[in-house]
C-alpha cells in the first residue's frame, strides 16, 4: 500500500531534482523516496552511536 505525499521544494531544489532525475533516467518519485530512506536510516544510525557513545562513558570505556 503507497500513500501519496504532496512536498513543496525550493524552486532550485526543484529544478535540481529534474535535472538529476532526467540525467540518471529515473522518477522524481524514486529519488525522492531513496534520499528520505537514507536520511531516515542516517538518523537512526546517529541516536544509536550518541546512546552508545553515553553508555560507554558512563561504564568507564570512554
Amino acid at each position: 500500500m503507497s500513500i501519496v505525499l504532496s512536498v513543496s521544494l525550493p524552486e532550485q531544489l526543484a529544478k535540481d531534482l529534474n535535472r538529476y532525475a532526467k540525467s540518471a533516467g529515473r522518477n522524481k518519485s524514486d529519488i525522492m523516496k531513496e534520499s528520505l530512506s537514507l536520511y531516515l536510516w542516517e538518523a537512526k544510525m546517529k541516536n544509536v552511536r550518541n546512546s552508545l557513545s553515553i553508555k560507554a562513558k558512563f561504564a568507564g570505556f570512554i
